[in-house]
């Protein structure tokens, strides 16, 4: 599908609704202030004066109202992984990302996203960029809008369940592979018949790495699926997919802070050790356990601590 996007003033927006009034269309979606819908094309204005205009009628109808945006390319950021095909950011793509596995408190989760192509140009109005660009309040924020406008799946591996598999010799490598291979799924099987044009996933392992992990399971992803590191910057599905997954690191981190009667800090560097320490004297091992990756460094840090008190 053609597609341009433009940037207008008020006045020359005003312009726009009025010349396309008659050919109106109702568009309940965030951020979108006037839409309308001719047979070849169709034309969505946002609230940051953008206007998408998409169908093999895009070009004739917008140079009318000005000139094209420049379109940044996947090429301008150096990435590892797959080569990404031509015009990739603005296919229809599932992207796929996770968080929480650098933290000694709190889940590790896994999220899935459907972008497609037509939704791109929304999805950006909504905010959404490399999460690692956003805060923690501004992802909460953005989530909502962001869930009643796209397909995913988010998966949270709860402390207790990490640790038992972590205890059978899984790698954080094979429980993110399944994790991902099983989020990818669940948005596959919401859409379908639909496909998407391509499945890209925040390249934690090699391709062949990745796939051993999973081998044993009964329904792999396989096809269209690309990898590549700095996903988030490629398209907007990972992007968005990151969001999602940080969103409900953080509901999980909100309700274990709740238990534990503190608020928990993220990472793992000496706070952690503190904190964690302070629960190992007043609830005992087994409840900081629940809460913990235990086989990190920081369990045994803690426990020094303890000793040293």
């Amino acid at each position: 599908m053609n597609q341009v996007v433009i940037q207008l003033p008020k006045t020359r927006l005003s312009e726009l609704s009025s010349y396309y009034s008659k050919v109106k269309v109702d568009r309940q979606a965030p951020g979108v202030v006037f839409a309308a819908k001719l047979p070849d094309v169709a034309i969505t204005v946002y609230s940051s004066g953008k206007v998408l205009f998409q169908g093999s009628g895009a070009g004739r109808e917008s140079e009318h109202w000005g000139q094209a945006m420049p379109s940044k390319t996947s090429q301008a950021v150096k990435v590892k992984g797959d080569k990404l095909p031509a015009n990739f950011s603005s296919a229809s793509v599932i992207g796929s990302d996770e968080t929480g596995t650098g933290d000694y408190f709190g889940p590790v989760t896994v999220a899935a996203c459907y972008v497609r192509q037509d939704q791109v140009e929304l999805v950006k109005e909504l905010g959404v960029k490399d999460s690692k660009m956003l805060t923690d309040d501004l992802m909460r924020k953005i989530a909502p809008d962001l869930a009643a406008t796209l397909t995913f799946s988010v998966l949270t591996l709860k402390n207790e369940k990490y640790n038992e598999v972590q205890e059978r010799g899984w790698s954080q490598g094979k429980i993110k592979a399944l994790l991902h291979n099983q989020a990818l799924k669940h948005v596959l099987n919401k859409i379908a018949p639909e496909k998407p044009d391509y499945i890209l996933i925040d390249q934690f392992a090699e391709r062949g790495v990745y796939y051993n992990h999973i081998k044993q399971e009964r329904d792999i992803i396989k096809e269209n699926v690309l990898f590549s590191t700095k996903a988030e910057q490629l398209h907007v599905s990972v992007a968005a997919a990151s969001i999602f997954a940080r969103v409900a690191f953080l509901k999980e981190m909100d309700r274990l802070s709740e238990i534990a009667g503190l608020e928990l800090p993220k990472g793992a560097g000496s706070k952690v050790d503190e904190i964690a320490a302070k629960l190992l004297m007043k609830t005992g091992s087994d409840s900081l356990k629940t809460m913990t990756k235990w086989h990190f460094a920081n369990t045994n840090k803690a426990f020094n601590l303890v000793k040293k008190k």
